[in-house]
């Protein structure tokens, strides 16, 4: 058996090898790939998924655990940790403690990082599979027959026959054997949003071979997907060995970064570089102080460990994931964590119609003449029509089939050939025969396109040529019939003598009207609820459709959204940018749109300032899915919508998609939580350590203990991803501000310094710890109100309301603060303590310290008021 692989370029700008391949004989070909039109069967099936491996692109497997482990280490904060352990280790080789602290400090952020990416990485494969791509193929069964069945895109091999038709995503690289009118999107790999035809034929092409593989004419390339038309194609290459499988090295990782990622790498990097400042600062100051460099050098380390937020990639990790899994139970699938983000700051939705806002459940309503009255012609013909067809049936065609009386009828006919739907001719066409007599060309499709390719129009028994007054009343009636909510589409037939040579678009002319059928897709119950839930929680919702305007209005009017204004696709082809922002803002139904109408309505939106999110399920929205800040998609939606999908729904329900919403801002809230403590904490620390260094004749809290101290702070924050928000945050959209972190850093950051300065100066004055004698002492009070105000904080900074009264943690908080609290007062009366230089503190202490933390919590509560009053926000 032959290894035959499609050529691709090795680099880029390569040219194939050998792409004459595609273009020998059909028979020479499968004999090359050692199969038949009937398929492959079980024994060479299994032996080529042995061979070549599962038909997957390597760049989306996960990556192996040990890249995972590695992948933990690789953070400026874990490093700046390994660093200083090292410097601590060869300054001071007699006393392990610091280094060993540190050690645990990294191996605890290092061990909890790569545990929730592990669970999370395996977590998102599980639920990506329950979205499955599958392919159509024909295979051999083992009793020698063939068939047609649909399988894992995964499981195809090299020589698989696989058809393809309308909103398929090519499952592999493929050479067709046959096709009809069949037009592919190549925009996964050129970037170009125009189709381009693709043909079986090889007579004339071979001189292409030496040109750009893409547009090899007769080959299909996985990750592509058609546009219009079927085709049948044997499988040349998968997984790594296709074209796109060829690119997956240099596409690793280059996916753009949302503003989530720089915001949260913009805080990172802003902590260091405020460290990388203020640590040489407080070396300074207490070597020239102290007159001990080597202190002030260790001391310095420690408080740059103190300032860096080592847990920041867990705790954005252990976020992300926990928001997945819990959307997942809200039958809401992320496939891409950091979409979360984007999910929470929607502040408008763009939605279609049917499925969404409707039941979903086309009913053929009526079947009627030009005139309007009960017709069976016209649902015989528009039966014939959807029962040939071999294209994506939509929901109107099996509305119709439910008619299973008129199967006898149709069983007279015989397929000659087929003009596949596209969504500019918005119709599609079947040419039958009725034994060997003249072939009937069946056309079904919207009102408008259908009248202007009729040139006449049946009227009883008679047929009469199609006037322009005619047109009007027909118009005029489907009208009437949108208006109560019935989708309208019109039915012509033409006959004409047998021909050999297959049929075209421009077969579709000089046809005859027949009459129209009327669908009805009833309003979903829980739509004018779902929307309402959104308009409260700051999402507007905008409905754009390819259906009819007026149908659309009515929908929309009974589920609660305002038609006032409304625009057609053919009105946006007329504007320009500025004008369509203009009107984009207003409008809130558009119908009757094409597949790059509904992007330029998405990326319109996003100019305004929108964070805008994309629901669709057809090959028609995969653009805009692809424009939008968050692309949504059901489980039953084409192929290509999936891929082009960031999240996908397994109920097409906008109460789903509400719940969604609100658990994105939970987790993007959590987020914010941590950055922010982290961010003011640090800020308040330094200047606490720079007033301490500059008046105490010894160091404030010694090296060993500010490790312990951060230690503790830390797990404080590891029960952050269970917290709750409160419900005036989940209200409104939340996007990423990083202004908004500095400012808050600046405000809150001080408050904390205040009361270690008082402390300070009862520890000094009070309790008499003014000499290096009593060092201990002093060391000791500090430690225990730096870590309870450290703490506390976590309750201050969680909600904009009154901690514990208005607003109170998740139990996890709750009790894990507790528990840090409590460790860290009984620290002083311990082994450890003495070990690391603390002593036992009088009780009176802690009734100074209860003062001193309620007046912190006072204090921290009235800036809270005055930072919302100013600038209007919390979190």
């Amino acid at each position: 058996m032959n290894n035959f692989t499609i050529p691709r370029p090795e680099k880029k700008g390569a040219r194939p090898g050998a792409a004459a391949e595609a273009f020998r004989p059909v028979d020479a070909l499968l004999r090359a790939l050692d199969t038949t039109q009937d398929g492959l069967d079980e024994t060479r099936i299994r032996a080529r998924l042995h061979r070549d491996g599962p038909n997957e692109v390597a760049h989306e497997k996960p990556p192996h655990w040990t890249r995972q482990l590695l992948r933990a280490f690789k953070n400026p904060f874990i490093v700046v940790l390994l660093v200083l352990a090292g410097v601590q280790l060869f300054t001071d080789r007699t006393d392990l403690t610091g280094p060993a602290i540190i050690a645990v400090m990294v191996a605890i952020s290092v061990a909890l990082s790569f545990s929730q990416e592990y669970r999370s990485s395996r977590a998102a494969d599980s639920l990506k599979a329950m979205v499955r791509n599958t392919a159509s193929v024909t295979r051999r069964a083992s009793d020698g027959h063939s068939e047609m069945i649909e399988v894992p895109v995964a499981e195809l091999v090299a020589g698989d026959i696989v058809h393809l038709g309308a909103g398929d995503m090519v499952p592999a690289d493929v050479r067709l054997l046959s096709a009809k009118d069949l037009f592919i999107s190549q925009a996964i790999l050129t970037g170009e949003s125009l189709p381009v035809e693709k043909s079986a034929a090889v007579a004339g092409a071979e001189g292409q071979a030496d040109g750009d593989p893409l547009e090899l004419p007769t080959i299909c390339y996985m990750g592509t997907n058609v546009v219009s038309g079927t085709a049948v194609a044997v499988v040349l290459a998968t997984g790594p060995r296709t074209y796109l499988g060829s690119l997956s090295h240099s596409m690793t990782g280059q996916r753009v970064q949302t503003s989530f990622d720089r915001g949260v790498s913009g805080v990172s990097w802003l902590l260091i570089r405020f460290m990388a400042v203020m640590v040489p600062v407080v070396f300074l100051i207490n070597g020239l102080d102290k007159h001990s460099w080597a202190e002030a050098f260790l001391f310095a380390l420690s408080i740059a460990v103190g300032l860096t937020p080592e847990m920041l990639p867990l705790i954005v990790t252990a976020n992300l994931a926990r928001g997945a899994m819990a959307m997942s139970r809200r039958k809401v699938v992320v496939k891409r964590l950091n979409a979360i983000q984007n999910f929470g700051a929607m502040d408008v939705l763009c939605t279609d119609k049917t499925g969404t806002l409707t039941l979903d459940r086309i009913v053929l309503e009526r079947h009627l003449d030009l005139d309007g009255e009960a017709s069976g012609e016209a649902l015989e013909y528009g039966y014939l029509n959807s029962r040939f067809q071999t294209g994506l049936r939509n929901l109107m065609d099996k509305a119709v089939l439910e008619h299973r009386e008129l199967e006898t009828a149709a069983a007279r006919f015989r397929v000659i050939d087929e003009i596949p739907f596209d969504f500019q001719r918005r119709r599609m066409s079947v040419v039958l025969a009725e034994g060997d007599g003249d072939h009937l060309l069946i056309c079904k499709g919207a009102v408008e396109e259908m009248l202007a390719i009729c040139d006449f129009a049946r009227t009883g028994d008679a047929i009469a040529p199609m006037t322009d007054a005619r047109r009007r009343a027909i118009k005029a009636m489907t009208r009437r019939l949108n208006e109560d909510g019935l989708r309208v589409l019109v039915v012509a037939m033409q006959r004409q003598g047998a021909r050999g040579q297959p049929y075209s678009v421009a077969d579709e002319s000089g046809l005859i009207a027949v009459g129209c059928l009327a669908f009805l897709d009833p309003p979903k119950d829980s739509a004018a609820t779902a929307i309402r839930a959104l308009h409260q929680h700051g999402v507007a919702v905008k409905v754009i459709t390819g259906d009819n305007e007026a149908v659309t209005r009515k929908i929309c009017r009974e589920v609660g959204l305002d038609v006032r204004h409304s625009m057609q696709g053919s009105e946006i082809e007329a504007l320009d940018d500025p004008a369509l922002d203009a009107q984009v803002a207003r409008v809130t139904v558009f119908a009757k749109m094409s597949p790059l109408q509904k992007s330029r309505v998405v990326r319109s939106l996003q100019r305004l300032g929108h964070t805008v999110g994309f629901l669709g399920d057809g090959i028609n929205d995969a653009p805009a899915l692809h424009d939008a800040d968050v692309g949504i998609s059901v489980d039953t939606a084409t192929d290509i919508a999936k891929e082009s999908a960031d999240i996908i729904l397994l109920e097409k329900n906008l109460m789903v998609l509400e719940e969604g919403v609100l658990e994105g801002r939970v987790t993007f809230g959590n987020i914010m939580k941590y950055i922010k403590m982290t961010a003011s904490s640090n800020f308040g620390n330094v200047f606490s350590v720079l007033v301490a260094s500059a008046f105490l004749p010894f160091l404030p809290m010694l090296p060993l203990q500010i490790l312990v101290q951060n230690l503790l702070y830390d797990i404080s924050q590891l029960s952050i991803p269970f917290d709750r928000m409160d419900e005036d945050y989940l209200a409104v959209p939340r996007q990423w501000d990083a202004g908004d972190i500095g400012r808050f850093m600046v405000w809150v950051g001080p408050v904390s310094s205040i009361f270690d300065i008082t402390t300070f100066w009862l520890m000094w004055h009070y309790f008499g710890a003014n000499s290096p004698a009593q060092q201990s002492l002093f060391q000791s009070g500090w430690f225990i109100e730096g870590l309870l105000s450290q703490t506390l904080i976590v309750h201050m900074i969680r909600t904009r309301r009154i901690p514990f009264l208005q607003s109170r943690a998740a139990a996890p908080v709750v009790g894990l603060t507790l528990a840090i609290i409590i460790a860290g007062m009984l620290i002083p009366f311990s082994a450890l303590g003495a070990k690391i230089g603390m002593v036992p503190l009088p009780p009176i202490y802690f009734a100074w310290l209860a003062l001193t933390l309620a007046s912190y919590c006072v204090l921290t509560q009235l800036v809270k008021v005055i930072y919302i009053r100013r600038y209007g926000r919390w979190l």
